[in-house]
C-alpha cells in the first residue's frame, strides 16, 4: 500500500492557498517591471540568514553579505562555514530534483561539509528534538529511515495535491523523520523552497526563512501540535501563513522599490539622487557626507538619504560587517 501522509484540508488553508496564488500573479508582474537583482540577491541573503539563525547562527545579513563577496569577517569558524555552505546550496539548489534521493543527500553533503562527519548518508544512530533541556520529539530508530524517506519521496512523486500542500506536508515528515544527524531543520526549509521553486521559480526569490525565524517559537508549536494530533494541518496552516506573510512583504518592498526608481528617474530633487550626485569616486565619512548636502541632522539624513541609497545598491559601506563602526565610510558602489 503507497504511504500516505496524515493531514486534513482545512477551511483556513484552502483560503491560504487562495490568497497565495492570487498575490503570486501580482509578484511575478512586479518583478518582470524592475530590473531586481540586487532585490533578489538581498532576499537570498535574508532567506540564508534566517534558516541559520533559527539554528543558533548569530552573523548579521551584513556580516554574510561580506562572506558573500569574498571579504573577511570575524565571528566564530563554524558560523562563517555555515554560511558558505547555505550559499553554496542556495546558489545550486535549482538543479536538483526535489523527488531524488541522491539530491537530497547531496544537498546535506553541501549544507553539512566541515561541521559533521556524517553528511551526505543517513544517521546511523537515535536522535531527539530539543526545546533547551527538555526532549520534545523522538524520532523513529536509525534502521527505519531509509524506508520512511522512500515512502515519503515516492508520496511526493506521486502525489496530486497542490504543491503548496505538499511542500508543506513533506516539511513536517521529514522533520518528524529527522533523517540526518544533524542539520535536518535547514534541510526541511531548503527542500520545501525547492518543492515550491519547482512549480513556480518566484518562490527561489521569497525569503519565507526570514518570517520563519520571526516566528520561531510558532514554528516549533506547530511542528509539536501536528504530532500530537498526529495530523499535520496546524504546521501546514502555519507555515502557509508565513509564505503568504512573506509575499505580502515582498510586494510591498517590490512596490517601494519600482517607485523609488521611478522617482531617481525623474526628480532631480529626490533625495537619493542628491547625495549619489554629490559624490566622487572616494571614501567619505558620515559627517562628510552630510556636509555635501549641507545638512545638520544626522538621523534625518541617515533614514531619508544613506540608508535607502545602501539599500538600493548604491553606495556601500567600507566595513560592512560593523555598520556602527567610528571608522566606517561609506563609497560609491
Amino acid at each position: 500500500m503507497t504511504y500516505q501522509p496524515p493531514y486534513t484540508i482545512t477551511s483556513k488553508i484552502i483560503h491560504l492557498i487562495s490568497q497565495i496564488s492570487e498575490n503570486i500573479g501580482r509578484l511575478t508582474v512586479l518583478e518582470e517591471i524592475q530590473d531586481s537583482l540586487k532585490l533578489r540577491k538581498a532576499n537570498r541573503i535574508r532567506t540564508i540568514q534566517g534558516s541559520l539563525a533559527i539554528e543558533g547562527n548569530t552573523l548579521s545579513t551584513e556580516q554574510i553579505t561580506a562572506i558573500l563577496n569574498g571579504k573577511p569577517v570575524i565571528a566564530p569558524p563554524k558560523e562563517v562555514q555555515e554560511v558558505r555552505n547555505a550559499i553554496k546550496a542556495y546558489e545550486q539548489f535549482q538543479l536538483w530534483q526535489p523527488t531524488d534521493e541522491h539530491d537530497l543527500l547531496e544537498a546535506h553533503q553541501v549544507l553539512m561539509t566541515g561541521l559533521i562527519d556524517e553528511i551526505g548518508n543517513y544517521r546511523h544512530g537515535g536522535v531527539g528534538v530539543m526545546a533547551g533541556n527538555q526532549v520534545v520529539h523522538m524520532a523513529p530508530p536509525a534502521n527505519q529511515v531509509p524506508r520512511l524517506m522512500a515512502d515519503l519521496l515516492k508520496w511526493l512523486t506521486q502525489s496530486e495535491e497542490h504543491p503548496l500542500i505538499k511542500s508543506c506536508v513533506f516539511h513536517y515528515e521529514f522533520e518528524f523523520i529527522h533523517p540526518f544527524a544533524d542539520g535536518n531543520g535547514r534541510m526541511g526549509r531548503l527542500w520545501q523552497t525547492l518543492i515550491l521553486t519547482k512549480w513556480n521559480p518566484i518562490f527561489a526569490n521569497i525569503p519565507v526563512e526570514s518570517l520563519i525565524y520571526q516566528n520561531q517559537r510558532a514554528y516549533y508549536d506547530a511542528l509539536q501540535a501536528s504530532t500530537d494530533q498526529t495530523n499535520s494541518a496546524p504546521f501546514i496552516e502555519f507555515i502557509l501563513q508565513m509564505i503568504f506573510d512573506a509575499i505580502q512583504s515582498s510586494l510591498t518592498t517590490d512596490q517601494a522599490t519600482v517607485h523609488a526608481t521611478d522617482q531617481v528617474t525623474v526628480q532631480d530633487d529626490d533625495y537619493v539622487q542628491r547625495l549619489v550626485s554629490a559624490m566622487e569616486h572616494r571614501e567619505y565619512s558620515l559627517t562628510e557626507l552630510m556636509s555635501l548636502l549641507q545638512l545638520s541632522h544626522r538621523a534625518s539624513f541617515q533614514q531619508n538619504y544613506l540608508r535607502p541609497a545602501i539599500e538600493a545598491g548604491l553606495i556601500e559601506r567600507t566595513i560592512p560587517d560593523k555598520p556602527k563602526s567610528p571608522k566606517q565610510r561609506y563609497r560609491l558602489k
